[in-house]
């Protein structure tokens, strides 16, 4: 199958008083239609940051993409024009971010909101983008949908606000949907129900999806394909299950010890990983979780390691393998 998007040695920096924040460094992934990837990784580990540099979204100043290609339908997003780019993002690609409160225009009402998207990429009359957005709301299980077009987005639980945000971002149908960490904010039973529903909807219109979170827990149940970022770079890509099952990086074994288990008779304390992620005011030239990891050879602290195949479609930026302590061959 086809990739849909490709994104290839993306690279991000930001500049602040301190210095020059390498927040993304070569970040590479493919993302084929119809697919769920998964990336995760703690606050502060560059998520956020390489999806918005793909949409452009990155505020120039202080943030720059300085390398790196995104090819999305056989064009470089990030060569595209501001006028190019604005025909993708919202159309094609749709974006539900993590706070749904603040995502939202407090003094224009839902339906305006909803609707406007059609109206700029569709080329909809104003009525009929209305009826598209109740239809819409309705799908996403917002109740009395016609009748809460009107309303503001204070008027909305948070539950119901983030509901409306991925109506908002399905609304034209995209082909791909970037999911910022949207169940955050929300307590478990609303989380459960968000992504029952971008499942639900993923089956019936076909899109795929990029969801972000710092939850392994979410994306056990969601994804296809995984990637573990720290330090503004993937340090493991694998199938979900393969993931799970045979951890081939420190730092994804780290996170999935700190989670609680439901199948392990034992009465054991979670763990918890060492240390502080590295402040990245210079390019990481060694491997950046070295300092935090148990398994760190000489080698770890004189060079960064690239993705090594450790298995079938399974990589991991690792010089020693974590089940032996051992270096890699």
């Amino acid at each position: 199958m086809a990739d849909l998007l490709n994104v290839q040695g993306l690279e991000t920096q930001f500049r602040t008083r301190e210095g020059t924040v390498h927040a993304v460094n070569g970040v590479s992934f493919q993302l084929k239609e119809g697919e769920t990837l998964g990336i995760v990784g703690e606050s502060g580990c560059g998520k956020s940051v390489t999806v918005m540099s793909v949409l452009r979204l990155i505020p120039s100043p202080p943030g720059k993409v300085v390398a790196g290609k995104a090819v999305y339908q056989g064009k470089d997003l990030l060569k595209m024009t501001d006028e190019e780019i604005r025909h993708i993002r919202g159309a094609q690609i749709g974006l539900v971010f993590q706070d749904p409160m603040t995502s939202f225009n407090p003094v224009l009402t839902i339906g305006r909101q909803v609707a406007e998207p059609l109206e700029i990429h569709m080329g909809m009359s104003r009525k009929q983008a209305l009826e598209r957005a109740a239809e819409m709301l309705e799908m996403v299980g917002i109740p009395n949908a016609k009748e809460r077009l009107n309303d503001y987005p204070h008027q909305f639980s948070g539950g119901m606000r983030q509901r409306v945000m991925i109506a908002m971002a399905l609304v034209c149908t995209p082909q791909i949907l970037i999911a910022d960490e949207p169940t955050t904010a929300l307590d478990v039973t609303i989380q459960a129900q968000i992504v029952d529903l971008v499942k639900r909807l993923q089956h019936e219109l076909g899109m795929a999806i990029i969801w972000i979170t710092h939850d392994l827990g979410i994306i056990a149940g969601l994804a296809q394909r995984v990637l573990v970022m720290y330090a503004g770079q993937v340090i493991e890509e694998a199938p979900v299950k393969e993931l799970y099952g045979n951890p081939q990086h420190p730092y994804t074994l780290g996170l999935l010890n700190s989670l609680p288990r439901l199948d392990s008779d034992e009465h054991r304390r979670l763990a918890s990983i060492d240390g502080l992620p590295p402040v990245l005011l210079s390019k990481p030239t060694s491997c950046p979780f070295a300092p935090r990891c148990k398994y760190a050879i000489e080698r770890c602290l004189a060079e960064n390691p690239p993705l090594l195949q450790v298995g079938p479609d399974h990589y991991a930026a690792c010089w020693v393998h974590p089940e032996t302590g051992r270096p890699r061959e």
